[in-house]
């Protein structure tokens, strides 16, 4: 097996901003101007809706720092976090709300001799290390969901042979060209090659069916995964009424017309989960992530196959 040493994504800073954002205190359950900052460019079309709702439902909103400031964030964020060593992500700040999140699904090219799932999962049991997996960068949505398919089958995860591209379309490149046998992604990404016929879903990572698509979830496959590659907002350190009044405000966004319509028009899945819910939901999600980060290989002893 190859080794290859992993530099996580320089989110340290953003998970700073969650933890210390606040330009200046106010009054217990007084949240003050609040600002809207992204973790990472990948977060900023959300922060921006986020941002844009807030001020269309009434509340005072800068582009600057804020009395109060909320950072929207993800699940790479929380993988970076643990794969460099950071506090988790329930940890850095105040967990307010999850918000939109993009279902995964396993791919294959049309004339693959994989005609289902379960010849899949047959292949991977019996030869993990000559599966050839691609998807989008090590340790992001899907590295961790091919790590989470091992887990739920009883393949050996560190045999994965796994290779990260930048993005969707380097990856049905590879895929399409034979690089590959599957690959993973945001089922929103690959529809176009799903509709022109040139790619199949073996699967999708949602616990409930797509409309309109002929694809099982995981779960119908037998493989007890429910998983999305989701954003998030987090505040400051605060607590009492404070938080109370951050939960309230961000709950009354993301139930608001606006941003329904937001979610509409950016093809955003909202998958809503607020408050005490959401914080016990995070620290489970951070544990999860820990657990397979570690059987890929890359936390402690960065042993698994994959290439970059």
């Amino acid at each position: 097996m190859r080794r290859r040493q992993f530099f996580a994504l320089g989110l340290g800073a953003a998970a700073c901003a969650a933890g210390c954002g606040t330009a200046r205190s106010g009054t217990a359950g007084d949240l003050g101007t609040i600002s809207v900052l992204p973790a990472g460019e990948r977060w900023s079309p959300v922060a921006q809706a986020l941002y844009r709702t807030l001020r269309r439902t009434g509340h005072p909103v800068t582009g600057t720092g804020g009395a109060t400031t909320l950072t929207v964030t993800g699940l790479a964020a929380l993988a970076a976090g643990e794969m460099s060593g950071l506090r988790p992500l329930h940890l850095t700040g105040t967990p307010l709300a999850r918000l939109t999140g993009h279902t995964e699904a396993l791919f294959v090219p049309a004339g693959s001799r994989l005609p289902d799932f379960a010849a899949f999962a047959a292949h991977l049991l019996a030869r993990p290390e000559r599966t050839y997996l691609a998807g989008g960068p090590l340790g992001e949505a899907d590295h961790l969901l091919f790590g989470l398919i091992a887990q739920g089958l009883g393949a050996d995860v560190r045999k994965i042979d796994y290779t990260g591209y930048p993005g969707a379309a380097e990856a049905a490149a590879a895929m399409l060209g034979g690089k590959v046998a599957a690959a993973t992604g945001r089922l929103h990404d690959w529809l176009p090659r799903v509709d022109s016929g040139k790619v199949r879903v073996l699967a999708v990572s949602s616990a409930a069916p797509v409309p309109g698509l002929d694809a099982p979830t995981l779960l119908e496959c037998g493989v007890r995964i429910d998983f999305a590659d989701w954003c998030a907002v987090v505040g400051p350190a605060m607590t009492g009424e404070r938080r109370g009044a951050a939960v309230r405000v961000v709950e009354e966004a993301i139930g608001s017309a606006p941003w329904a319509q937001a979610c509409r028009d950016h093809g955003w899945e909202a998958i809503p989960l607020t408050g005490d819910g959401f914080a016990t939901w995070l620290a489970t999600e951070g544990e999860r992530t820990r657990k397979v980060l570690r059987e890929l290989g890359m936390l402690d002893t960065p042993s698994t196959t994959y290439r970059g």
